[in-house]
């Protein structure tokens, strides 16, 4: 029996993926979002932020990000 890994946060690959913006645009989007919400340069920004953020459903991403 496997265990379906899944992950807590997300990178701007995955953002670039899911708004198909370049990766740069990913990086400040992400930049944005953890300005947004106090969160220092060696915190992580979750999937559920990120959703929360953008407005976008965790059902219509959680496909499209890489394990």
């Amino acid at each position: 029996m496997k265990l379906e890994r899944k992950r807590v946060c997300i990178y701007p690959k995955d953002i670039q993926v899911i708004t198909g913006k370049s990766y740069r645009q990913s990086t400040r989007l992400m930049q944005k979002i953890k300005k947004e919400l106090n969160k220092g340069e060696n915190e992580f920004l979750t999937i559920e932020e990120f959703c929360n953020y953008s407005g976008i459903r965790y059902d219509q991403v959680e496909h499209l990000i890489t394990g």
